[in-house]
């Protein structure tokens, strides 16, 4: 064999043994890009408010502290709901009301789930969020990062038991779809499918179509492939309306 064949075989065994093999990218690893692909300091430091069905939400950093906020009107009368870290009050016309505790938790899980899902990825890095890669899938030709998200009793919300999964483009590390599982009202599985892609100063806001399973016995660790096979039924649309992200 020529020399100089030889030479570029052992410089070929060389190369492949030398070059240092690429590590797997960790859940973490996974949402830290995902988070930083769709605004990232962006959300801590913005207001942002948005329309969603019938209610104006708006969110605003303070004092270190997250503070959440939905308005509406019901009967003609002006209803604010206002959530910051743990506490919770709510105004009818202006005027402080006082609540019941149980209606207190109810209100305050409604306003924090809308801003939750808004703004996702955002919220899973709170410290009560565990995150587990599970596979890499294919979900209509495309490749994703498939993550399980379970979260603590301890501030993990009222749902805290739900199990989420969340896929990740593989390439832009943007959040596609989400399916979640949940117990109360009889429990079900939903799946949702991102669409109208936008960005608004530099955070990225998305629509959903949100399906159910058929069924109530269906087997949520399958969710992707019966969006796939089309054996999903669409629920509803999930939108926001009227987006602006500014200064505080």
């Amino acid at each position: 064999m020529p020399m100089r064949k030889i030479a570029l075989l052992l410089s070929l065994v060389l190369f492949y043994h030398c070059t240092p093999e690429k590590k797997p990218l960790t859940a973490q690893e996974i949402v830290d890009k995902a988070i930083s692909v769709s605004g990232g300091s962006l959300h801590k430091t913005k207001n942002v408010s948005f329309d969603f069905r019938d209610k104006h939400y708006e969110s605003r950093p303070e004092n270190g502290k997250k503070v959440l906020a939905r308005t509406f009107t019901m009967d003609s009368v002006r209803i604010k709901d206002v959530k910051r870290g743990n506490s919770f009050q709510r105004t009818v016309n202006d005027s402080i009301i006082h609540l019941p505790d149980t209606l207190i938790s109810k209100y305050a899980n409604a306003v924090n789930s809308v801003h939750y899902f808004a703004r996702l990825p955002f919220g899973l890095n709170e410290p009560a969020v565990h995150k587990t890669f599970m596979d890499t899938v294919s979900i209509k030709n495309k490749k994703y990062y498939q993550l399980k998200i379970t979260f603590d009793e301890k501030n993990g919300g009222e749902d805290f038991d739900d199990t989420y999964y969340y896929w990740f483009d593989m390439e832009t590390f943007a959040l596609d779809y989400l399916a979640y599982e949940f117990h109360v009202n009889g429990g079900g599985i939903r799946f949702r499918e991102s669409y109208n892609e936008r960005y608004v100063k530099g955070i990225r806001f998305v629509d959903y179509n949100n399906y159910k399973t058929v069924t109530k016995d269906a087997d949520f660790v399958t969710v992707a492939q019966q969006f796939e096979n089309g054996n999903l039924e669409l629920l509803s649309k999930i939108e926001l309306k009227n987006i602006k992200v500014e200064h505080p």
